[in-house]
């Protein structure tokens, strides 16, 4: 079947948290349609190891970089670098983050939500801005596609800088997509739900986790992280060409209950 409009060939793509988890999925993703992919982490290893796996599946140009995203002087590198390796970036992907210490609003530090906020949220704006600034100088358009989740609707206790980091991510989304429309450049999020990763296996798999899939998601299983390609490929491609500002929630249904 051919299908044009979701063909990622000759396209760039970076993810950040690229590594494992959704990243990983959504980065084989857009191998898969054709993208060239640069993936960025902390741990360079694992970059590599993802890059190599990707590269021998899909038959794409890899390129593993490192970078802590909550240090403006890495992006800038790590930014600097995919340019000059791959030519420019025409898809970015931030998927990076992190779900912050599980603690009632009373009992967090400062430090707490910092940390939280400024990997989840002001991340997202510095990577973003780093990349589209390029874009703009390209003059060919792009599109950003921002991992926030379905806390960024809905409430969880414990885990206040989370929601309202993702929640910020959304809503950074929207300001993204407006002031950036008259360069062609695509701003959207996708809003995950519980999804099966190496972080959360165990939990899920026991009594209680076993409970909070029956209780909360009307599908009764996790999301895969495969699920996430779909929606990945629609947003990077010419597929979305009318679509900014939006929010693709992928939860089984949970934020209908």
């Amino acid at each position: 079947m051919n299908l044009p409009y979701f063909d990622l060939k000759g396209k760039v793509a970076l993810v950040s948290g690229g590594a494992t988890g959704i990243g990983r999925g959504i980065a084989e993703g857009l191998a898969e349609a054709g993208a060239s992919v640069a993936i960025a982490a902390r741990r360079l290893e694992i970059c590599e190891i993802a890059c190599r796996e990707i590269r021998e599946k899909y038959g794409v140009e890899t390129l593993p970089a490192r970078c802590d995203i909550t240090q403006a002087g890495d992006i800038a590198a790590m930014v600097g670098g995919v340019t000059q390796r791959l030519g420019h970036v025409d898809i970015l992907v931030n998927n990076a983050g992190i779900g912050g210490s599980e603690k009632p609003i009373l009992k967090m530090t400062e430090a707490d939500w910092d940390r939280v906020l400024g990997t989840n949220l002001k991340a997202v704006f510095t990577l973003t801005k780093a990349v589209v600034e390029k874009m703009v100088e390209r003059g060919k358009g792009g599109k950003i596609i921002n991992v926030a989740s379905i806390g960024a609707m809905i409430g969880w206790p414990k885990m206040s800088a989370y929601c309202a980091s993702k929640g910020g991510c959304l809503q950074l989304t929207k300001v993204m997509a407006l002031e950036w429309i008259r360069y062609n450049i695509q701003v959207n999020a996708i809003l995950p739900g519980y999804v099966e990763t190496p972080m959360n296996t165990e939990f899920f798999a026991s009594e209680a986790g076993q409970k909070v899939i029956k209780a909360c998601i009307p599908v009764q299983r996790l999301a895969r992280v495969e699920e996430m390609k779909g929606a990945a490929i629609l947003l990077a491609s010419e597929a979305s060409s009318f679509m900014t500002g939006s929010a693709v929630v992928i939860d089984g249904g949970q934020t209908c209950t």
